[in-house]
């Protein structure tokens, strides 16, 4: 990073480390990123500084992805799943089920209990393998490298639990309108059941041992980044973040959806029993702290489901033709084949009512939410998306005033960011 020293007229922001116009003076204009080992990926904050002291953030996005928004005006809804995976990276099957969860909004589509079985066991199992990695940093980016390593490991292990059912590590694209890319395989229940009881627990107490009570780790996030609960309300903060903050609100619970919510199958099966952890504190550690809450939390859920998958399609009834058909029709009958080719070439497969609605989903950094306005034909013909870390990182800046240059990592780790949500 370039630490020259230059002159720089008082409230301007420059390119790299600068000095204000006056000689006797300690404020300085720091470029933290866009490229920087603390931010673990592209985001550049640009820091006035008082010595040590932050006096202001100035953020700026745009460095990774762009044109997601407009990209779904362009592909149809069970094409888009793919673009989906690119927008966090680090759990992309929490967002290929939140956007087919508002598509199948929009076209009035009922799942079948086994694909909603499915889906809420990997939308669990993507919020574990996010708050694995963010807890995980937490403790790197405050020189704990062990703490990133034990639940990396673990990580690894979900990454093979996802390739076994779609075929891919990173982006998995495993979700279609009214069902799944394919059904999971046979052993596959047994394998995430071992995990579970095993290498995730192993992984979550070593975090616990080697940071809840970890003096320098306490003394660096207690009491760092506080925001209150009227402030997290206003300034429209969601998930774990808010809920560290007292805002009590989780869309499994308010806005139930898949196994979240009663009689999910149709014959009065109750809702998965879970806990919402909160905190009052509105700290660094207090968000660390409702993360591994949480781990436990949808590890419970997990369990509950693994054994109890029901049995039948993963997609809606063929007959009704609101999703693809499988490989199989396609390659041996002439009915699956005209069933694909007037899915995916024409406009008779995929004609959702013209209207718009509004789904959303609760995943690892929050409301997840997609915007669709349908004219009926094959592609929205509006598409727009609320990525909850470009809600949260919006506070950003009042979060660091005041605190140190060394808290903005402390502050920084513990939101999660993920740049690829911040770019639309």
């Amino acid at each position: 990073m370039n630490q020259t020293a230059t002159q720089l007229e008082p409230g301007e922001i420059g390119p790299a480390s600068y000095e204000r116009e006056a000689p006797d003076s300690d404020v300085w204009v720091l470029n933290l990123g866009p490229q920087h080992p603390a931010t673990h990926t592209t985001l550049r904050h640009v820091l006035e500084l008082d010595g040590e002291r932050v006096l202001s953030c100035v953020i700026h996005i745009g460095y990774l992805h762009s044109g997601f928004e407009k990209l779904g005006e362009h592909h149809n809804y069970n094409q888009y799943v793919v673009v989906t995976d690119r927008m966090n990276y680090v759990s992309p099957m929490a967002n290929n089920i939140a956007w087919h969860h508002a598509c199948e909004k929009l076209f009035g589509v009922e799942l079948t209990p086994r694909c909603k079985v499915i889906r809420t066991i990997i939308a669990e199992m993507a919020r574990i393998q996010d708050h694995l990695l963010c807890v995980g940093c937490s403790g790197l980016d405050l020189g704990g490298f062990t703490a990133f390593m034990y639940p990396f490991n673990a990580r690894e292990t979900i990454y093979d639990l996802f390739e076994d059912i779609c075929g891919a590590r990173f982006t998995t694209s495993y979700t279609r309108v009214g069902g799944l890319m394919h059904d999971i395989t046979p052993g596959w229940p047994a394998r995430v059941k071992t995990f579970c009881n095993g290498i995730l627990q192993k992984a979550i107490g070593d975090l616990e041992t080697l940071l809840t009570r970890n003096r320098i780790f306490v003394e660096r996030t207690k009491g760092i980044g506080v925001i209150n609960t009227e402030d997290a309300i206003n300034w429209g903060w969601s998930g774990p973040m808010a809920r560290a903050s007292g805002v009590r609100r989780d869309l499994r619970k308010d806005e139930p959806y898949l196994c979240y919510a009663d009689n999910w199958d149709g014959q009065g099966s109750s809702a998965v029993d879970f806990k919402v952890p909160l905190s009052k504190e509105g700290d660094a550690y207090a968000r660390y702290l409702v993360r591994l809450a949480e781990l436990q939390e949808s590890t419970k859920i997990v369990l509950q489901l693994i054994d109890n998958i029901p049995e039948g399609p993963v997609d809606v009834l063929p007959g009704e033709k609101k999703t693809l058909p499988n490989k199989n029709e396609i390659y041996f009958s002439i009915e699956g084949l005209i069933h694909h080719f007037e899915q995916v070439m024409t406009n008779r497969g995929f004609s959702p009512p013209i209207g718009e609605c509004y789904g959303a989903t609760e995943t690892a950094n929050g409301e997840l939410g997609f915007y669709l306005v349908s004219d009926g034909g094959n592609t929205p013909y509006r598409a727009r998306c609320r990525p909850p870390c470009f809600v949260n990182y919006q506070v950003f800046p009042k979060l660091v005033e005041g605190h140190q240059l060394s808290d903005v990592i402390a502050v920084l780790s513990g939101m999660n960011i993920i740049a690829a949500e911040l770019d639309r």
